[in-house]
């Protein structure tokens, strides 16, 4: 590249500091609305998030970005990172240049109406209160793929906010293999002779020994809360950044019951090792995060389930939860490791367990294909919801709130956000299979407490690339292949085939 060339990548990636400085105040007044902010101080909290997202908008969309834009678009001997760059500035630029200004304001008044029908719908119970507000919703989504150059199956264009390269022909193909086998492990599982029972882990556990046994697990794993990162309490636990240095994550305690905030805590670990881990050089380039969302649950979900649920895992640490809880007398390992993986179905998709948490998604993708591409009359939404959930896990909502209302992601308008969560089990298991291959002693490390492997090999074979690699690159420069289902299917058959002797 000549030298006018480089200097050029330098005064972008200065811009693109300002938009990152920008969407990071913007994520830290978020995270503070939600953990200290008093109640009171909402609606100019909500003033302050309204001009900064403002004016991130203009840099986005601004003559000089146009300029950035049109300049690198004529030069072919770009290096990789730069040639990443300037895909992601442009697809930014297009998607928000695209919608009318007009129609984008009055989306964001309609989804904000929405929003408040979705609530008052689910208190009810009654989906009638908020079907047309999910008519407008999906009517604008439509509108804004066509807007993005997706006239024919208007679904991708959505699916490629989230999980940029993805097509439903694609997700087609691996949901199908995944829910036949995910139906048919769950029939022989309600049909085997062995139960199990996670009742006995109710109890009565303090907020404070939750919190250091999950700061002890997290330390081991590889999240550095103690100068890069912190652990605090919100109503639903998340992840934010700003920058790889200072990566902070939330939970919610249960006195009742520890799963849900040790669990939570590992989880939302997954999602902070991998901020953690984005290379310093990717700041200002608009790279400096995970691939997509399904990549990222593909860590957090490997942290959360395959290795915090798995035998090896437990053999280290659970001899320090029996000695803190007097609740877990008596309780030998393997009863433990079966209760914390104890297959279940249920209609809540938050509430469900490994096995059949990716069959509520798979559920939810179905429904919104339908939607968005008109092959459903909005008034059956709520009886082909119930007939899914029927056929799929032999479970059926006796009302709205528990059925088609659960979740409020179609009130905000985001569809073909839910499958990232499916397609993170499926990276997640493909990429374990591939760590597993190139380091055979992986179990006895993990039984000795030995953890800082995992975060090694994950930083070297995912973290460090960010965004500059589609998801489908990433996948196969992991592991050799392209997405594939069989390796979570495996997973799956493996695990639960030995706990229920089928």
């Amino acid at each position: 590249m000549d030298k006018k060339t480089i200097t050029k990548i330098e005064e972008l990636k200065e811009y693109l500091k300002k938009v990152e400085y920008l969407g990071s105040s913007i994520s830290l007044l978020h995270w503070d609305s939600v953990v200290n902010m008093p109640k009171e101080a909402i609606e100019y909290r909500s003033e302050m998030i309204g001009y900064l997202t403002g004016e991130s908008y203009k840099l986005t969309t601004s003559e000089k970005m146009k300029e950035f834009i049109d300049y690198f678009s004529g030069i072919e001997d770009l290096d990789h990172l730069t040639k990443a760059m300037i895909e992601n500035i442009t697809k930014d630029y297009n998607y928000a240049t695209k919608i009318p200004e007009a129609e984008y304001v009055q989306y964001e008044i309609d989804k904000a109406l929405s929003q408040s029908a979705w609530e008052e719908a689910k208190k009810k119970k009654d989906f009638s209160i908020f079907k047309p507000h999910l008519a407008k919703m999906i009517a604008y989504n439509k509108k804004f793929s066509e807007y993005w150059g997706f006239a024919g199956n208007k679904y991708d264009g959505l699916l490629d906010i989230y999980e940029p390269g993805m097509i439903t022909e694609r997700l087609d193909a691996v949901f199908g293999e995944l829910r036949e086998s995910l139906v048919d492990l769950l029939k022989r599982i309600k049909n085997s002779n062995i139960k199990t029972d996670d009742t006995f882990l109710k109890g009565n556990y303090s907020v404070e020994s939750q919190r250091k046994l999950g700061e002890t697990i997290l330390g081991q794993i590889g999240y550095d809360y103690e100068k890069r990162g912190r652990i605090d309490v919100s109503e639903h636990p998340f992840t934010t950044n700003f920058g790889n240095k200072d990566v902070r994550i939330t939970t919610k305690y249960d006195t009742s019951d520890f799963r849900p905030a040790i669990f939570s805590m590992i989880h939302e670990g997954g999602h902070g090792i991998y901020e953690q881990n984005i290379p310093d050089e990717l700041e200002g380039t608009s790279l400096g995060s995970g691939a997509s969302m399904g990549m990222h649950e593909s860590q957090s979900r490997f942290y959360e389930n395959i290795l915090g649920k798995s035998m090896e895992f437990w053999s280290y640490f659970y001899p320090e939860f029996h000695e803190t809880y007097k609740e877990l007398e008596g309780v030998d390992l393997i009863l433990f490791y079966r209760a914390i993986n104890c297959v279940e179905p249920s209609l809540i998709r938050i509430d469900a367990d490994e096995l059949t948490y990716s069959l509520h998604i798979i559920i939810r993708y179905e429904m919104e294909k339908l939607l968005i591409n008109s092959d459903i009359d909005i008034d059956d939404v709520p009886m082909l919801w119930n007939e899914k959930y029927k056929e799929y896990l032999g479970v059926e909502p006796e009302n709205d709130a528990d059925g088609v209302l659960q979740d409020v992601h179609w009130s905000g308008g985001d569809f073909g956000y839910f499958p990232t969560y499916a397609l993170g089990n499926l990276y997640g298991a493909q990429i374990f299979n591939k760590l597993k291959e190139e380091i055979p002693d992986w179990n006895q490390k993990i039984y000795s407490g030995d953890f800082s492997f995992i975060t090694k090999w994950l930083k070297e074979n995912v973290h460090q690339y960010g965004a500059t690699l589609k998801p489908a690159e990433l996948i196969k420069k992991v592991t050799g292949e392209e997405l594939s289902a069989k390796y979570f299917i495996e997973y799956l058959n493996d695990k639960f085939g030995k706990l229920y002797g089928v």
